[in-house]
Formats: C-alpha cells, structure tokens, sequence
C-alpha cells in the first residue's frame, strides 16, 4: 500500500519561512509581542513603557472603573465560565439583557450575540448563504467575512475595493446566476482607516434585487450620532438589511453580533452551527459588554466619540506636517485607524523595530495582508490619548524618520 504524502509537509519550507527565521534572528519580527499591563495610551511591553499606537480600544474603555466592575460583578455572580452553548444552558439574563439593548440602540427588530466577531460573520454568512447563492464582496472585508462565504459554499464575486463600477458589474453577472444575491461590505476598513461608499453600494444592491450586509465591526462605537456605525452617519439604516458588530474594539471585551429583523434574528438562533455548536461567552465578557453599553449609548458616549476623532486628526495631520504618507479617506472624513505608506515590506519592519525602540508601538500590514507593494503601518488611536501623549508619539516619528532615510532612503511622501 502506498504511503500517502505527509499533511504536515507544507509547515516546512513554505514561502514565509526565510523571511521569518531572518525576523527573529535579527529581532525584527512585529508580531506576537508581549504586553504585560491593561490596554492603555500608555502600555508596559517587554519592560519599557511604550506610547500604544496599535490597539482598538477605540473609546479607551478596557480601563474604566464600570467596565471592570461589570465584569467583576458577572465573575462573581456567575463564576468564570458558562460550560455549554446558548442553546442548551449558557444563555444567561446577561445575554438577555445585552441583545434587548443592543436592538433598541442599533433600532433593528432583533439581536443575535456570539462568542466572537469571527464566530457573528462565519454564523450569519454560512447559514444564510448556501450552493446557488452569490455573494458579491469588496475584495478588502475581513477573512472572517471570506470563511462564512467558503462555509456557504456560494458563489464568491469580489469586486476591486470601494470600485462602484465594478461592484456593478459583478452585479450584472451575479443576476444571471439563478440564486439569491447578497452584497458584503465594511462600515469601516480596519487596514485602510477609510469608508466605503455605503450609500451608493445600498442604491445598486436595491437595483439589482440584492440584500445588504455591513459589517460594522470597526465603525460601531466609532462612527454616527449615537455611534451605531458607519450606515447612521449615512442615514441609510433602513436600507442595510444585516449589521455585525463586535465587543473587542469600542466595546473593551470581546464577543460579536449579528442586527436585524427578527425572523432572520430568530432563524439563526436555531440553525447557525457557530452560535449552537460553540460554547457561550464567559461571563465577564458579557458584564462588561454591557457596562460598555451602557456609557457608549449615553450623552458620555458621544462625547467620547468626538475625542476619539479629535485624536486621530491631530495624528494624521501630525504625522503629515513630518513628511509621512498618510493613506485618508475621501473628503474630510477622519476614522481613528490612521495608515502611513511605506510600500516596501523589509522597510516597513525596519521603520516598525525603530519605531518600537523608540518608545511607540504600532501596527505593520504587509502582504499578502495588503497589495504588494502597499505595506503599511496601521496607527490607532483612542478617545483616552491627550495630546501631550500624540504629540511625544509624533516627536519618535520624526526623529526616527531622519535617521531611518539616511540609512534605508527616502520613505514615500504625499
């Protein structure tokens, strides 16, 4: 009997494997390192303090005294972890509790809470979507919006990121397919930092006959008056048919969600395999979502929101003013995720490893997690950075810059 080939084979001598051993030999590899205190403007990493440009607390909500005491409140009430599947016995009245609210502030009939962001996208796309839908998807939305896709077993049609004119025409194709036709896009791109044009995407879904899906993860808590996301600061709530969101950004814990009308609510609740086969969230998680909750849908909660944009124009217009290309959004439309272009992927590692010895942490985005040639450093912000932190982070930006280009060259420049 032949032996088959080794499964484990392809862990050997894959494309990565050079560039990562040459990372970790020369101390260059951005990933995976330690941060030993709470998520702050300020963080502890492998023993020095580092001004942390690279993290999604975007509302700085991780270290607020509610939020923690939401958390210690469910720990002691519930103990640390629920054991089973909502279905079966980990559903608690801290779940009950936080989908009423999460419909009532998102103002959708229905909410569906998951264990993670990842597990909202995997559930709703692969248990709405099956064999003879199509699924037309901006070619930048998050692998976990891919993964539900491939679970679905739909036909994929991704068009170029934010192209209207191609996203129309994968329409066109998508409308002779036979099946049901459902378009993905993103409220706000968490490598990018920018918008999609969800007005004119939610028009051509319309046209077409299509459903509207806005993965929200990066924009709810972020953008809008009462900051539901990106579809409220279009005013076109009534016109996205689903809306997912996460707890692991504005919302300082973790966990995801899926909005909208009630019958689709309901029929995921029982047909979704990972919201049933997965066990419930831990009970901290969902105390202190709904702490968060609470401050983010309150006048507090607005406030935050304007802070938060304040901070990340003062970056973008800082980090400009040096001579760094700052990738932005059309108009004058600030997110917190702030990009720097490097477009060289070593560049971009060496930039990120001088920068970190300097005192800053951020972000690095290389391929084939951007184009090639579109490395970049992704900055973020939070509400909770004063200026007097932004401003000692752009003062290491700046030093860095003139002595990284006199010994690697010129970085791109707007």
């Amino acid at each position: 009997m032949p032996t088959p080939p080794d499964v484990f084979s392809k862990v050997r001598g894959h494309e990565r494997e050079e560039q990562l051993k040459a990372a970790r030999d020369a101390d260059l590899l951005p990933y995976f390192r330690l941060v030993e205190s709470p998520a702050a403007p300020i963080v502890e990493m492998e023993g020095s303090e580092r001004v942390m440009l690279g993290s999604n607390n975007y509302l700085g909500l991780t270290g607020d005294p509610r939020v923690i005491e939401g958390a210690r409140a469910a720990l002691d009430k519930y103990g640390t972890g629920l054991t089973g599947s909502r279905l079966l016995n980990g559903t608690t009245p801290l779940h009950v509790e936080l989908e009423e609210h999460l419909a009532l502030w998102m103002g959708t009939e229905d909410v569906i809470v998951f264990t993670t962001g990842h597990q909202a996208n995997m559930g709703a796309l692969g248990t709405l979507l099956g064999v003879g839908d199509t699924v037309v998807v901006d070619s930048a939305a998050h692998a976990s919006i891919l993964d539900g896709i491939m679970l679905s077993k739909a036909k994929l049609r991704p068009f170029r990121h934010n192209r209207l004119d191609k996203l129309e025409r994968q329409l066109q194709r998508a409308s002779e397919d036979g099946g049901g036709v459902l378009v993905v896009a993103e409220g706000l791109y968490s490598m990018e930092g920018d918008v999609g044009p969800l007005p004119e995407i939610a028009d051509l879904a319309k046209q077409y006959g299509a459903r509207f899906m806005v993965d929200e993860a990066h924009s709810v808590g972020v953008l809008g008056a009462t900051g539901t996301g990106a579809s409220e600061m279009f005013g076109i709530t009534d016109k996205v048919d689903l809306r997912m969101g996460t707890f692991s950004k504005s919302f300082a814990s973790c966990g995801g969600f899926i909005a909208g009308d009630a019958d689709v609510v309901d029929y995921l609740r029982v047909s979704s395999r990972s919201y049933i086969f997965t066990a419930s969230g831990v009970p901290a998680a969902l105390g202190a979502t709904n702490a968060a909750l609470k401050i983010i849908d309150s006048d507090e909660g607005k406030e935050l929101f304007a802070r938060l944009l304040q901070n990340a124009r003062r970056l973008a217009d800082g980090l400009e003013a040096i001579g760094f290309s700052v990738i932005r959004s059309e108009g004058d439309l600030v997110t917190p995720v702030v990009p720097v272009l490097v477009e060289d992927d070593w560049k971009a590692i060496l930039l990120w490893k001088a920068l970190y010895d300097a005192g800053v942490f951020v972000n690095v985005a290389i391929h084939p997690a951007v184009p090639p040639g579109g490395a970049l450093l992704r900055t973020s912000v939070m509400a909770t950075h004063d200026d007097a932190v932004i401003d000692r982070a752009l003062g290491a930006f700046a030093s860095v810059k003139k002595t990284f280009e006199a010994e690697h060259g010129p970085l791109p420049s707007d």
